[in-house]
């Protein structure tokens, strides 16, 4: 596995959908897949996820409740 690749969990684009053969998703480049996003994106092309957004949560970037 590649190191230093974003974390989807920390996108505001990362979703878990309802299929279960592919139950994770990217909103800003529109597809589901059954692995991590970020993953896809750098077997696909060989770079890094482009579109990570750190996600806000209670209205500060990267904090938790």
């Amino acid at each position: 596995m590649v190191d230093n690749l974003p974390n989807c969990l920390k996108c505001k684009h990362y979703y878990i959908s309802y299929d279960a053969s592919m139950p994770y998703g990217c909103r800003a480049m529109k597809f589901k897949s059954a692995k991590n996003p970020a993953q896809m994106v750098f077997a696909a092309s060989g770079i890094h996820c482009q579109l990570f957004t750190v996600k806000k949560v209670d209205g500060k970037p990267g904090k938790k409740k």
